[in-house]
């Protein structure tokens, strides 16, 4: 199953000086049935879509906790056994429980934001919690972090990715 993982700059190094996302359990998202029920019109590259936008968002929590992150959404994408996955629809639409690390090489990809995304990045991980209790000024600032798309990047790139955001 393709799975997409909320992380932060600092837990994408993490992948890659260790080589796996861990520990598990993990969150993360992906075309649950509650995802294929809320967005029922879509086809299943719309519905990939929806979960990597959960698992943006998702990221945000993180890098409002995390004070050594870049303030750029990351997501993971990769595949895991479906053996592994625990559908979590109660949580949210398109939650998944990973019961174990991912090695690098379960990973396809990574999605994170660019540069000129960083201060609305910044101010939507500061007031994401007050959105998601339904602060209307708080959605929209998370609301205009979600209006930039994020790059995609092969997994064979992040080495050299992680290098640029360090300059």
């Amino acid at each position: 199953m393709r799975v997409y993982i909320p992380a932060s700059t600092t837990l994408l190094q993490r992948l890659v000086t260790d080589g796996v996302i861990g520990p598990s359990p993990l969150t993360a998202f992906a075309v649950t049935p509650g995802l294929r029920e809320w967005y029922a019109e879509g086809d299943l590259e719309e519905l990939e879509y929806a979960a990597s936008s959960e698992a943006a968002r998702a990221s945000l929590r993180l890098i409002a906790n995390d004070a050594s992150a870049k303030p750029r959404r990351v997501v993971i994408a990769a595949d895991v056994a479906d053996d592994v996955i625990e559908v979590r629809d109660d949580l949210d639409r398109g939650v998944v429980r990973v019961a174990t690390q991912i090695a690098v090489t379960d990973c396809a990809s990574v999605h994170i934001d660019d540069a000129d995304a960083e201060p609305t990045v910044a101010a939507a991980a500061a007031v994401v919690d007050e959105a998601d209790i339904g602060d209307e000024a708080a959605e929209a600032t998370v609301d205009d972090a979600e209006g930039y798309e994020l790059s995609w990047y092969a997994i064979q790139e992040v080495g050299s990715l992680l290098e640029l955001l360090d300059d």
